[in-house]
């Protein structure tokens, strides 16, 4: 489990996290799968009170929310660690209004990842 990157807890403590295994019974994966995803940068990871977990608003119903998959990898592309993406989609952004995973939540990943896109100039 070492090799799965995590980001640091830098969320506020009320943001509802899952543990991976929750998160592999809501997508109908095995938990080896999300493992894998989150290496491959398909999702994000972290640790809260020493437990892999995910904030619970990244899956939307019985997969990710659209979008996020591609979100991250323009993060990543920009240089991003795990801890400041995580930070990057839970801190208000005034353009969009909200926060990029509201953002993506309410299906406008297209001005989430139009601002992603731009961190990586």
């Amino acid at each position: 489990m070492s090799s799965i990157p995590t980001a640091d807890d830098v969320l506020d403590p009320q943001v509802d996290v899952l543990p991976v295994e929750e998160v592999a019974t809501a997508l109908g994966v095995p938990v080896s799968r999300i493992y894998q995803s989150v290496r491959d940068g398909h999702l994000i990871a972290m640790r809260r009170a020493g437990q892999l977990c995910m904030p619970a608003v990244l899956i939307d119903g019985s997969e990710p929310v659209k979008g996020l998959s591609g979100t991250l990898t323009l993060l990543r592309d920009a240089g991003y660690t795990p801890t400041e993406m995580l930070r990057w989609l839970f801190a208000p952004d005034e353009s969009l209004p909200g926060t990029p995973i509201d953002a993506l939540r309410s299906n406008r990943g297209r001005e989430v990842k139009r601002r992603a896109q731009a961190l990586g100039f």
